[in-house]
């Protein structure tokens, strides 16, 4: 689980043996019905649950793990390799083709969910998506969507975009009134936003600098809800 992503039908046949030791015990042949809900089974125990844990977001918070030290530029040979073998010329990662071997393809499924759990505080801006990425406290396609619509380049980065003097470029004219009013906000962002030669840093919204596995894993139970491919589990 600290390797690799686990296969769903792999995972059935270990919830169900979970719920055969947990309803049954020894007696195998037993037909007992299980008394508690999985949902709230796995639920942390000072949440009134069983504190079961619950294996596939336990296997993604061990797993991004790996995207922190890699969008963190970690000197690492691993992460130096990957970076400029694959996203050389200021390419981001999350807004190219999947590349590499079946095991980082696996790890670029999760950036989306570490995206959503981490903030960006500006580094040389090379590697940060302008519009779908949290950078200095701005994301920018939910707090200025109409600018958004009319972007030509929706996946540009925050360097690229920065390098342009002539800001109306990246847009499709005419731009309606709504987004030209947003329009000068967008300015009033770039003027603030200065670029730096060091790495990033990126942040997590359960207030700390240090990724864990854990803190992710409490963090998704806030509101978790078991996956629909696993309600017929159940």
């Amino acid at each position: 689980m600290c390797y690799l992503k686990i296969p769903i039908a792999v995972l059935y046949f270990i919830y169900r043996a979970r719920k055969h030791c947990l309803w049954r015990g020894s007696e195998i042949n037993a037909k007992n019905k299980s008394l508690v809900a999985w949902p709230k089974a796995t639920k942390p125990k000072n949440k009134g649950g069983l504190g079961i844990v619950d294996l596939r977001t336990q296997n993604d918070a061990l797993l991004l793990k790996y995207l922190d030290k890699f969008y963190n530029k970690r000197d690492i040979p691993w992460v130096n390799m990957v970076w400029q073998a694959y996203y050389s010329q200021g390419k981001i990662p999350h807004a190219t083709a999947d590349r590499g071997s079946f095991r980082w393809r696996d790890l670029l499924h999760l950036c989306d969910k570490f995206r959503d759990v981490a903030s960006c505080a500006m580094g040389d801006g090379t590697s940060v998506s302008f519009w779908l990425d949290v950078w200095n406290g701005h994301y920018l396609q939910e707090k200025l969507p109409r600018p958004f619509s009319f972007a030509k380049n929706q996946k540009i980065s925050v360097a690229a975009c920065l390098s342009i003097t002539d800001m109306s470029s990246h847009f499709h004219l005419l731009l309606s009134k709504q987004a030209q009013q947003e329009y000068v906000e967008l300015q009033g962002i770039i003027q603030d936003t200065q670029l730096r030669e060091d790495n990033y840093q990126w942040n997590y919204i359960w207030g700390a600098e240090k990724y864990t596995s854990k803190s992710f894993y409490n963090h998704m139970y806030k509101d978790f809800q078991p996956p629909r491919s696993f309600l017929w589990i159940w």
